[in-house]
């Protein structure tokens, strides 16, 4: 395993190539078995990624940018999920994180108990994976899968719903 420092954090090695090998229940899985991105030639999007647009949307582009390119005081979730692995990035969401002696103190609230985030972040890692390689612009996707039942069923389970 490489370990690479950054802002006084070490991060295991980071995601792989982010090429879709298969599906489950309508969910793209990368040769990790790591969630990912499907695009069409036509730029149909799956779910997920739709999802995660919307999610990035009502809760991270206050901070991180419209488009996941950061801002004056966050940095830029496009170019960090390039070497962060899929558990780094779950658990820097969950727990957030703090980097100090950086050119300025950067704080990332935890996010686990918030619904709104914990019960979406596959859909946030897989936008942004997409993101990260220019598969989807900086816009709404224009064209997406039908939402599966799986993905249903997981957020009535996590929400609380039955």
């Amino acid at each position: 395993m490489i370990l690479a420092a950054s802002g006084g954090i070490a991060f295991a090695q980071g995601p792989g190539d982010p090429a879709a090998v298969k599906s489950e229940d309508g969910k793209y899985l990368d040769s990790d078995g790591d969630p990912t991105f499907k695009v069409a030639p036509d730029g149909t999007v799956d779910w997920y990624t739709y999802s995660g647009y919307r999610r990035y949307h009502s809760d991270c582009h206050v901070c991180h940018g419209p488009d996941g390119e950061g801002s004056t005081y966050a940095p830029a979730l496009k170019n960090s999920v390039k070497t962060m692995n899929y558990g780094d990035f779950l658990g820097v969401v969950a727990s957030g994180r703090k980097n100090i002696g950086t050119a300025q103190d950067n704080v990332m609230p935890a996010f686990g108990d918030n619904p709104n985030v914990a019960c979406y972040m596959d859909d946030l890692y897989i936008y942004l994976r997409a993101r990260s390689v220019d598969a989807v612009g900086r816009v709404r996707p224009a064209k997406r899968e039908d939402k599966p039942p799986a993905a249903q069923q997981a957020e009535d389970s996590c929400l609380g719903k039955r």
